[in-house]
């Protein structure tokens, strides 16, 4: 791999276009924090895809598109005399240094848990920290991600199950509170207790050192794979998706199934 000095020339590099093209093109003049904003959220979207694929290739490229954004926050920063990438880079620095104490100083933490904790009790403490526990779990994360977030930082001062099997009993609850409403077809409270559901299957999940989000996603693709199967071969055999029966949907679905789709 590359030595410490071939790294920062990189970076150096990288640092002295962005200058450039903040100057010279029209497009990358005009951009703002708004106007970036989508699109650091789709390129964070592509890195998140990419890293569920693991193909490497992609990692790398989406790493710098990642790093494209950072790079024009910081510019845009420093043009307005607010912070650049000195600064970015100094606060992050501070922050990692603070936040592991059993590193650099003279706390003790014998497992990855321990760290987590403590971590999460330095944030606590920080001037311009999190007030209270959950309070760092940003409101536009996705639903399914922000569940799984709130549960692991309630767990690092304590609140969860002591036996990760109990939580079997309250996804057994919330499915049978779950029937009890679309029997009585309440659709507002039947949407209350789907919620209640999801939460305490993504509980779960994370119990048993299960990622929901991934695992979901890898549900997702496997879906993708076989309703391609499907369509492609429906269309081979010149038919149309609504002119077959369910059934035959099925034998074809399942024939994808056994090609390990």
């Amino acid at each position: 791999m590359h030595t410490k000095e071939e790294k920062m020339e990189a970076f150096g590099r990288f640092l002295d276009i962005m200058d450039e093209l903040r100057v010279k093109c029209p497009w990358d003049r005009k951009q703002t924090n708004d106007s970036l904003r989508p699109n650091t959220i789709e390129e964070t979207y592509e890195l998140c895809d990419a890293l569920i694929r693991g193909d490497k290739k992609d990692i790398c490229k989406e790493l710098g598109d990642v790093l494209l954004h950072v790079g024009f926050y910081a510019k845009i920063g420093s043009e307005t005399g607010d912070f650049d990438m000195k600064d970015v880079c100094d606060r992050l620095c501070e922050k990692l240094i603070y936040r592991h104490p059993h590193i650099y100083g003279n706390a003790q933490a014998k497992d990855a848990n321990e760290v987590i904790q403590n971590w999460e009790q330095l944030k606590l403490k920080e001037k311009d920290g999190n007030t209270s526990v959950l309070s760092g779990v940003p409101a536009a994360l996705p639903s399914v991600i922000k569940a799984y977030r709130m549960q692991d930082k309630a767990r690092n001062v304590g609140f969860d199950w002591e036996e990760k099997e109990q939580v079997w009993d309250k996804v057994k609850e919330e499915f049978e509170e779950l029937q009890v409403e679309i029997s009585q077809m309440d659709k507002d409270k039947a949407e209350g207790e789907f919620g209640d559901l999801f939460f305490s299957l993504i509980n779960a999940a994370r119990l048993y050192g299960i990622n929901p989000d991934n695992a979901l996603e890898r549900t997702n693709q496997k879906f993708l794979r076989r309703f391609n199967y499907l369509e492609e071969h429906t269309i081979k055999q010149g038919r149309n998706l609504k002119d077959m029966t369910l059934a035959e949907m099925d034998d074809i679905w399942d024939e994808a199934k056994k090609k390990g789709l």
